[in-house]
């Protein structure tokens, strides 16, 4: 019991002590506080000055920089593109009158990058390899058109000897037509004179035993003529002479 009395007497003691130095560090805190909020004015009012600073820097900064882009000259030409072109339409065409075409593109390009490579030095590098890719599409669409030429001969040629042989093909068979003609004409000759041989035979035939028919028939005529004769004259030989005729003229 002594025990929980000393005890709570020491409790209450040192609540009595902790009351007592509640407001004496109260006060301390609020001096603490109000010196704490003295020195950090001079500090905001410094770093809103210098972020201030910043802010107008970085203003001038981005106003410089638009006046400089407004002052660069904006070229958004791609260069490389035009020689690409050039090349298609080269490789489209089909044609002398479409290579010149082809070859008047890169020609119109190539005076536009001429004039361009005065002005555009940055993109020089550029602009000359377009220039350079450009007159070898020029000379590339000479050779074309030179090789189109050459393959419209070549087609001439072979059409002209297409024909030649079609001309050729079709007096062969003329001939082997004609020669077929011949052919069967000599059957049909051998044959036609097969049968007039056979036909003059059989009427020199004919003939021979008509000309025998006849010629037994004469035989027989003749003989019954000669007979008949013969017997005329042994009759005749054989009458009597007739009396002599009596004669009235004085």
């Amino acid at each position: 019991m002594d025990e929980i009395a000393v005890q709570a007497a020491a409790a209450s003691q040192q609540n009595g002590w902790n009351q007592e130095q509640a407001p004496v560090e109260g006060a301390a805190a609020q001096e603490g506080g109000e010196a704490e909020t003295v020195r950090t004015l001079p500090d905001h009012a410094e770093e809103e000055s210098k972020s201030l600073a910043e802010m107008i820097k970085d203003a001038q900064e981005k106003a410089e920089a638009h006046r400089n882009a407004l002052k660069m000259p904006k070229n958004n030409v791609r260069y490389g593109d035009a020689p690409l072109e050039a090349y298609a339409r080269l490789a489209r065409a089909r044609s002398a009158a479409e290579v010149n075409s082809a070859s008047g593109y890169a020609r119109r390009r190539i005076a536009q990058f001429k004039s361009s490579l005065r002005v555009d030095s940055e993109n020089a590098a550029k602009i000359k390899a377009a220039i350079s890719q450009l007159q070898k599409a020029v000379n590339r669409g000479e050779k074309k058109k030179r090789e189109l030429n050459r393959e419209k001969l070549e087609e001439r040629r072979k059409a002209r000897s297409e024909e030649a042989e079609q001309r050729m093909k079709q007096e062969l068979r003329r001939r082997r037509a004609q020669r077929m003609i011949r052919e069967s004409g000599y059957l049909r000759e051998a044959e036609i004179s097969g049968r007039l041989a056979a036909h003059l035979t059989a009427t020199q035939v004919e003939l021979r035993q008509q000309a025998q028919a006849i010629s037994s028939v004469t035989a027989a005529a003749m003989d019954a003529a000669a007979q008949q004769y013969t017997t005329t004259a042994a009759e005749a030989d054989a009458a009597p002479a007739p009396p002599a005729a009596i004669s009235v003229q004085g």
